[in-house]
């Protein structure tokens, strides 16, 4: 904002000398129209000091992919938004063979193991245990009768899922790429946190007999929002923001009139 163009700075009148005459004598004053120096950038300093800027749901320093922040009355939307629950979809990659303390390939090695014996079946098989298992889960913190008409409608426009305070919910995660040691899952999630998803990986590689730490955790949709609406850091300019803002105000309109009315 302070490096788009400004305004004119404002005109006030000053009476000054006339231009002297051939003999060098001035004649009397003359009405002009000068700058006021107190618009002057110099002297007024930058226009904009404060612009209210809230983050949505945050990303670790070690995650990465779609980060929703809110300017000005945005905030207030970023709270209902926040009041809507929307699920986050992240892809969490992860490397067999090894476990360490924070469950990330960069903390402190604990051990490690073999993972030949791992098959993409098998992976498989333990993501269907922990789909089915917080399925159940969901449907427990929904607090909705399932054989009532208002689960079917609002199954039908999936709107299941807690609007109150949950642990982290898995509502759904597949396999991506599977070529031993690495593999990628994409991840549907609730109220969780980057190192939640990094310890699923963790569990994981338990689960399997062996052991598995987490590269990289990527959100790739945060509600209404996916990586189309992301703007990289070469994009962070007004008028990049200003459109960036224009084109989500109308599916954030539209979510929050179906889940909030």
């Amino acid at each position: 904002l302070n490096a788009a163009p400004g305004r004119a700075p404002r005109q006030r009148v000053r009476f000054l000398p006339a231009p002297a005459g051939g003999d060098g004598v001035a004649t009397g004053l003359v009405a002009t129209r000068v700058p006021m120096l107190a618009d002057h950038p110099l002297v007024r300093g930058p226009r904009f000091r404060r612009l209210k800027i809230g983050a949505g749901h945050r990303l670790d320093v070690k995650a990465s992919g779609v980060f929703v922040l809110g300017v000005g009355h945005g905030n207030k939307l970023l709270t209902d938004l926040y009041n809507c629950h929307l699920t986050k979809v992240y892809t969490v990659s992860g490397l067999f063979g090894k476990a360490t303390d924070d469950f990330s390939d960069m903390g402190k090695l604990i051990e490690k193991t073999t993972f030949d014996h791992i098959t993409r079946e098998k992976l498989e098989r333990i993501l269907a245990v922990i789909q089915g298992t917080n399925h159940k889960a969901l449907l427990m913190h929904s607090n909705i009768d399932m054989k009532t008409q208002e689960a079917y409608e609002l199954a039908v426009k999936g709107l299941i899922r807690p609007m109150g305070k949950s642990p982290p919910i898995i509502t759904a995660i597949r396999c991506l790429q599977f070529a031993l040691p690495e593999f990628q899952l994409e991840i549907h999630c609730l109220h969780e946190t980057q190192q939640y998803l990094r310890k699923i990986v963790h569990e994981i590689g338990l689960e399997l007999k062996s052991s598995a730490v987490c590269t990289q955790v990527r959100r790739i949709r945060d509600g209404v929002f996916t990586l189309d609406d992301a703007l990289l850091r070469t994009h962070w300019n007004l008028q990049s923001i200003q459109n960036a803002i224009r084109e989500c105000q109308l599916k954030v309109q539209i979510e929050l009139e179906k889940t909030l009315g």
